[in-house]
């Protein structure tokens, strides 16, 4: 919950609820950040307008009783706002002046400007960049595509068409720490049994569905 308000998005449960629609009606009208709609659309465009009538109504049909019952969540949701501003832009900037001795003006600058544009910009790309371009070696037939510049600077979550051929898998790719980081963080918080019930695709399933189904490399 912290590490999300460091980030400065949605609350949990929009987030987890556009994510879930994202999955169910991946590149039709009722996918909140449709690619078939271009690239600005998909990167920041749905967030500046009104929401397609299907995300609306597909969205009513999304079963969120998981997050609705996690205190965590809903503490999370009634602070959402004092959350957002002392996480993300607060605290930061406050840590530049007093711990890095860095002056006002360049810790605001660097944390609640540079930083927080990268930031939202990195997220973003996985709905557009990895959406768009790059190699689709789990399943060609669809538009998610593993994105190297995005899993970079998403550390981690621009293996795009491994993960929307397999969203159960906690992991999002077959990568190491060195390239999807994001795992590392999800297995640390196993270790503290934070986070649990994590699913795997396993190897004999990944291999035959890209036999079947993948863009092999001529």
């Amino acid at each position: 919950m912290i590490a999300f308000s460091v980030s400065g998005q949605n609350s949990i449960y929009d987030w987890v609820r556009d994510h879930r629609i994202h999955h169910k009606m991946s590149e039709t009208s009722a996918d909140p950040h449709d690619a078939n709609r271009g690239f600005f659309f998909s990167h920041v465009g749905w967030l500046m307008m009104k929401k397609h009538p299907r995300v609306i109504i597909e969205g009513k049909k999304i079963d969120m009783s998981d997050v609705t019952d996690d205190p965590i969540a809903m503490f999370h949701m009634k602070y959402f706002w004092i959350l957002k501003l002392l996480c993300c832009f607060v605290l930061p900037t406050l840590t530049t002046v007093y711990v890095f001795d860095e002056t006002w003006a360049r810790a605001v600058l660097a944390q609640c400007f540079m930083r927080y544009l990268l930031n939202l910009h990195f997220t973003w790309s996985v709905n557009s960049f990895a959406h768009l371009w790059g190699h689709k070696p789990y399943d060609k037939n669809i538009m998610p595509s593993e994105n190297w510049g995005v899993s970079i600077v998403a550390m981690g979550e621009g293996w795009h068409n491994f993960h929307h051929t397999f969203p159960w898998d906690y992991k999002a790719a077959e990568m190491s720490y060195l390239i999807n980081p994001t795992t590392f963080f999800i297995d640390f918080f196993g270790l503290l049994g934070w986070a649990y019930d994590m699913k795997e695709a396993s190897p004999n399933l990944i291999e035959a569905v890209s036999k079947r189904r993948g863009q092999q490399h001529k």
